[in-house]
């Protein structure tokens, strides 16, 4: 139960090689598409391109790691016991959420005070003074809003997120406990997790979408939006942990996980490809059947028109095979989810979709025209995959892979689905 987890050469090698390719493509970014070359709405297309690229994958990997934490929360709310056995595979991601938290909010503060009209057109005051429906969200859409309520949650999730991990490693430290005491230091997790579920909800299920990708298109209405993004993010987090699990079973870790204990992560995500596809078909279905100008925008710009198909089509419906067909298909079996392999290939194809998913919702709205899957777009995420590669396995490296004094750790031992 001591035992400390030595991050093997191969890992070190393919995390430090990730974020080397990735500081290449952004080197090359740098020097090729004039990222601060000014930009008006639809001008400039490399120098939009850039940034649209950093937004969607800042945006979409920090809120794949954070998704870490909050399924620690509400299982601790839930009394779940059966993830204490990988409890600690969570937490090291949910690590990473400062790292990735900063450079997101770098990127989003270079957007907004460099004047990046071409990404947020509600930059451009004098546009939002003869628009109505800009004037109507300038209340919100605003720099002041923007930053401050940007900062204040990316603080927040840092600060609770971090209070979560110290309770837990601080049951370590204090050895076995007695059932009084177990009782209070799980009513102390309880609260705190309660307490990040209701910034989480307040901030990821509702306004943080918004802010950062909503606004793009700031002319179109969605009540769903958050709660699709969520879903995309939620279910890249769990399939993110299955890997980890998966690699560490592999090499002789994680002792008392199971293929209960996968079976349990796979249903989790195949529920949660359903949920999203269930959001994905209500937003589109609705808007589709209304023919409301100022929503069918959104959509004509991805898929085009009954007679002139859309740039993004081919995209956006190959994001529906990937996220919905094939998590639907493959991971309906019972054995399937019990299968190392195929949940492996599984939970990489769904964070490979679901980034394909906030492709398309960035680069629509920003660089327009025909859109560009390139090695710059790859070496980025490259980029964002070695930095949660180095993070987590840096927190794995330091602490007990196993969360030994929790009480709920013998339910998690004998859990069977």
């Amino acid at each position: 139960m001591d035992h400390q987890f030595q991050l093997p050469g191969s890992y070190k090698k393919w995390t430090y090689g990730l974020i080397g390719a990735g500081v290449i493509a952004l080197v090359w970014g740098l020097i090729m598409y004039h990222p601060f070359e000014h930009a008006g709405h639809g001008e400039h297309a490399d120098s939009t391109r850039f940034w649209a690229v950093l937004l969607q994958n800042s945006v979409f990997f920090l809120l794949v790691v954070n998704a870490a934490m909050f399924f620690i929360c509400v299982t601790t709310m839930a009394m779940g016991g059966w993830v204490i056995a990988f409890r600690r595979v969570s937490e090291a991601i949910s690590s990473v959420v400062p790292i990735l938290g900063i450079l997101t909010f770098v990127i989003l503060m270079a957007i907004v005070f460099g004047g990046r009209t071409d990404i947020y057109h509600w930059l451009d005051t004098d546009a939002v003074a003869k628009d109505h429906i800009l004037t109507g969200k300038s209340g919100f859409l605003n720099i002041k809003f923007y930053t401050i309520w940007s900062a204040l949650t990316i603080f927040l999730w840092w600060f609770l997120g971090k209070k979560m991990r110290s309770l837990s490693l601080q049951s370590d430290k204090e050895g076995h406990m007695d059932y009084e005491t177990g009782k209070k230091w799980i009513w102390k997790n309880t609260v705190w997790a309660s307490l990040y579920t209701i910034v989480f909800t307040l901030t990821v299920a509702s306004t943080i979408p918004w802010l950062w990708l909503m606004s793009i298109d700031a002319h179109w209405y969605s009540t769903m939006y958050s709660w699709y993004t969520f879903a995309s993010t939620f279910v890249s987090g769990v399939s993110l942990i299955a890997l980890f699990v998966i690699y560490l079973k592999n090499r002789n870790e994680l002792p008392y996980v199971t293929e209960e204990h996968l079976h349990d992560l796979g249903k989790f995500m195949f529920a949660f490809s359903v949920f999203w596809t269930y959001l994905w078909f209500s937003q589109y279905m609705l808007i589709w059947y209304s023919n409301q100008p100022e929503e069918t925008k959104y959509f004509i710009e991805r898929i085009g028109t009954a007679t002139k198909a859309g740039p993004y089509k081919a995209i956006f419906f190959l994001n529906l095979i990937i996220n919905f067909l094939c998590p639907l298909l493959i991971l309906m079996k019972k054995g399937t989810k019990r299968n190392w392999t195929m949940v492996t290939f599984m939970a990489v194809l769904i964070i490979f979709g679901h980034w394909l998913d906030f492709f398309q919702m960035v680069m629509p709205g920003t660089v327009h025209g025909h859109y560009h899957l390139m090695p710059f777009e790859f070496g980025i995420a490259c980029l964002f995959i070695g930095l949660i590669m180095w993070g987590t396995g840096n927190y794995l490296s330091k602490h007990s892979l196993l969360a030994k004094n929790h009480p709920f750790l013998k339910e998690s031992m004998i859990h069977h689905t």
